[in-house]
């Protein structure tokens, strides 16, 4: 069966969870749409799977990732049916958007949360963590073997080409590849998706705001049913539970090795990670000096308890937008009323570009093309002094090959073109300059809660109109699956495979 196939088919038994929560509330209209749906998308898999038994299928690196562009433009339409049925008081063009949004991660809602019952939160929020789910896997039996998705830095294959090495090359079947990185990864994902609810639970969270809040985290979603963190019960006893776990999001060693091709696999070792704990460290003691001069002019530097609870929500809200999950924390503003600071929105966007780790479900540019540009950086301006030296093999540079830090380089200009093509064409459609920027970097960097706090103004999406909500969406998908694997799509040598 062609994988797209497959995940449409995983996503038709997924409605049986929403399905159950609202024949279990008693909401039994909801419950329908969710089992007909589900029903009706196994039912039409399965005819198709049956009318192409007799046809010979091309498994290749160009099919899996048809299908992975597939799973983002096509098969939201499908997961829409049951949102739209159920909510009845919006178009299908607005569902569709909002679960590319939940499918690509992104996160980015149309909706307020009063408006979708508890069952269309839940779907969202499982929408977001299949997608989770989905890049995972993609990323170790898809774009690894292709060179894509960041690991063009450190591969010695070229963009585009399938790379030999275990489990690769062109005489492994992608299929057995797919499904020996499925079945590692998913007890690994879905342990620690339990793992985050029940630790929520225990410190008094709502039974299906930890489940969605655990779903998000793992997916970078930042889907909420409450609207963040404001909403939740658990304190900052429920922030710290969720910033522990987004560590997973800044490198891949956080939890496998199998897609490290150069360099040490240890963790403390990994510059992706060291450079996001960096961030992760210093920025926010930035911001707590820049909060502490404000909070000097207010008369209010005096007050310790305001000043930790200042620090802490300025941590905890870099480390989720860092990691493009985008739950602020509940004291985020706190820290604006102690300081009498306006909100550095330019931060928080900063942040969702730099993005996480390699083959995590984080979006961005991703650290490790930054940590590579940095290196070239650095070796540049040793070479203005030291004209005729030469580099050292360091443990810095093993994971970087020779041309590294040149395709992280056509890659970030690759994305900072796409991010003024598309500011200019939702500009084009009606939003102020300010509106489209933060709009373009939320969908590039599927980082969806920067509408929310990357302006002055939250964003309403749902006053858009249709194009600007079709860029947007357009937007959305090419920040998940990146240019280079769009650009990948187009070359004559990889549909000749």
């Amino acid at each position: 069966m062609p994988l797209f196939l497959q995940i449409s088919a995983v996503a038709a038994i997924s409605m049986l969870l929403p399905s159950a929560h609202a024949l279990v509330l008693r909401d039994h209209a909801t419950s329908r749409s969710f089992f007909y749906s589900g029903l009706m998308g196994l039912i039409v898999v399965t005819l198709i799977a049956l009318a192409m038994a007799s046809r010979p299928s091309r498994h290749s690196p160009l099919s899996q990732l048809l299908s992975l562009f597939a799973t983002f433009v096509i098969l939201p339409a499908f997961l829409a049916i049951p949102f739209h049925d159920a909510l009845k008081t919006t178009t299908f063009f607005n569902a569709y958007v909002e679960m590319v949004s939940a499918v690509t991660t992104t996160g980015a809602s149309l909706f307020e949360p009063a408006r979708l019952s508890n069952s269309l939160h839940l779907w969202r929020a499982e929408v977001g963590w299949l997608g989770g789910f989905l890049m995972w896997v993609a990323a170790s039996s898809i774009l690894a073997p292709l060179s894509l998705g960041g690991f063009e830095v450190t591969s010695q294959g070229a963009p585009g080409r399938t790379v030999v090495g275990p489990m690769r090359g062109p005489g492994v079947d992608p299929r057995v590849r797919l499904a020996r990185t499925t079945m590692t990864l998913a007890p690994i994902y879905i342990g620690l998706t339990v793992a985050v609810w029940v630790l929520l639970l225990i410190v008094g969270e709502n039974s299906l705001v930890a489940l969605c809040h655990a779903m998000s985290v793992m997916a970078t979603s930042g889907i909420s049913p409450v609207g963040g963190m404001d909403g939740a019960h658990a304190g900052m006893a429920g922030e710290g539970i969720l910033f522990l776990f987004m560590f997973f999001a800044l490198s891949r060693l956080t939890f496998s090795s199998d897609t490290v091709a150069r360099g040490h696999a240890r963790l403390d070792r990994d510059p992706e990670f060291r450079v996001g704990l960096l961030i992760v460290v210093v920025l926010p003691l930035l911001l707590f000096l820049r909060h502490w001069i404000g909070a000097i002019d207010a008369n209010a530097a005096e007050n310790a308890s305001l000043a930790l609870r200042a620090y802490w929500g300025s941590t905890f809200t870099v480390m989720s937008f860092l990691t493009t999950t985008g739950f602020a924390s509940a004291d985020w503003a706190e820290a604006q009323q102690w300081s009498g600071l306006p909100t550095p929105g330019i931060i928080l966007m900063g942040l969702a570009v730099f993005g996480g780790g390699v083959a995590t479900t984080a979006g961005g540019v991703k650290l490790l093309r930054v940590f590579a540009l940095y290196l070239s950086g650095v070796r540049e301006m040793q070479r203005l002094v030291h004209p005729s030296s030469v580099t050292p093999e360091g443990s810095e540079t093993s994971r970087i090959q020779k041309n590294g830090a040149l395709l992280a380089f056509v890659f970030f200009m690759l994305f900072a073109v796409s991010l003024a093509v598309i500011a200019a064409a939702l500009a084009a459609l009606g939003l102020d300059f300010e509106n489209a920027l933060v709009l373009s970097i939320a969908a590039l960097s599927t980082t969806g809660p920067l509408t929310e706090l990357g302006s002055s103004n939250p964003v309403r999406l749902i006053e858009l109109g249709n194009m600007a909500k079709a860029v947007f969406s357009g937007a959305m998908v090419l920040g998940r699956l990146e240019m280079l694997a769009i650009i990948a799509l187009l070359t004559p040598d990889l549909w000749r495979n």
